[in-house]
This record gives C-alpha cells, sequence and structure tokens, in this order.
C-alpha cells in the first residue's frame, strides 16, 4: 500500500492528522495537473495554480473520505471543475446572454482556453451528459479539467484504454450537438 494510499484509507477512519499528512504527497501532483488547466485560461486570470490547488484542496479535506488514490484524482477534477465554473459565473454575472456557443474538444489537446461565458456552456451540456452517462462525464471532467490523457483517466476510472477512447469520442460528438444545438 502506498502512502497515498495509506493515507487515504487512515483519513477514511478518521484519522484527522491524515489530511495533513496527505497534501505534501499530492501536492506537487495536484500542481501539475491545475497549472495544466490554468495554462489553457485566458491572459489575466484571477486565479492562479497555486490559489487552485489550495481551494479545491480545501474543498476536498471538508470532511469527504476518499477510497483511493483514482477517488482522489477525481474528486479534485470535480473540485476544480466547481471552482473555476464558479469563478467563471461570478465574473459573468451581468454579462450574460444566454447564447450557447460551440465548444471545441480536440481530442490530442483537451486543454483550450474557453471563454467564461463558453465555460459556463460547457458545464451546463456536462452537467446533462452525466444525468444519462455519468462515466462518459466523468471522463470529460478528466481530461478536460484536471488534463489527464486517456490513459491515466482509463486507470482513474478503472476501465480499459479502448473503452476510455470509446467514451472519450462518443462524449466528445454528444457535447458538439448538446452545445450547437437552439
Amino acid at each position: 500500500m502506498t502512502d497515498v494510499s495509506r493515507l487515504l484509507d487512515a483519513a477514511h477512519r478518521g484519522d484527522p492528522h491524515a489530511a495533513a499528512e496527505l497534501l505534501p504527497l499530492v501536492y506537487d501532483e495536484l500542481r501539475k495537473l491545475a497549472a495544466a488547466k490554468m495554462a489553457s485560461e485566458r491572459p489575466g486570470h484571477t486565479l492562479d495554480a497555486t490559489a487552485l490547488v489550495h481551494e479545491a484542496y480545501a474543498r476536498l479535506t471538508g470532511g469527504r473520505s476518499f477510497e483511493s488514490r483514482s477517488h482522489f484524482l477525481r474528486a479534485a477534477a470535480r473540485a476544480m471543475r466547481s471552482i473555476l465554473v464558479d469563478h467563471a459565473r461570478a465574473r459573468n454575472a451581468a454579462k450574460r446572454g444566454g447564447q450557447a456557443r460551440r465548444v471545441e474538444l480536440d481530442p490530442d489537446h483537451p486543454a483550450i482556453a474557453p471563454t467564461d461565458a463558453r465555460l459556463e456552456a460547457l458545464d451546463e451540456a456536462l452537467c446533462r451528459l452525466a444525468v444519462e452517462y455519468p462515466s462518459q462525464a466523468e471522463l470529460v471532467q478528466l481530461r478536460y479539467f484536471a488534463g489527464l490523457t486517456l490513459d491515466e483517466c482509463a486507470r482513474a476510472l478503472g476501465v480499459s484504454p479502448r473503452t476510455a477512447d470509446t467514451w472519450w469520442a462518443f462524449a466528445r460528438a454528444w457535447l458538439a450537438v448538446a452545445l450547437d444545438g437552439p
């Protein structure tokens, strides 16, 4: 059992010191994920990778428990998504036009630089996808918001790389239709 798995297990059993010991072990990996995501954000963004990691970690350690390293990474991707979408919504509160725009998800480089309005549209479409196809939505979340490769996503989700590739193709097509709709 790795140190991360041991600490996640201890936190799951209620050890209050486990979360404090966990941060140094996962910080570099979370920082890389956040840096990759922030590199695709618009210039002048008020959040930076460090702030995103700290906010996400604060949300993750708020009394939650994790079963494994992949469960923790999936939760981190959700937290980062939530933080970035909340930030975009707050910034666009007065600017909403309700006009959805198409968001292209490049299979080779999922981290694109959406505007705040496009990020909100993607988030809304991703929420709708999650209702019908939760695994595919989680894959998109890991690829797009955490910047993981398809192989890393497959390991995090516990599926084969081929299944992850199929889910990615399906989710991209589904989102393209949802974002290009009326």
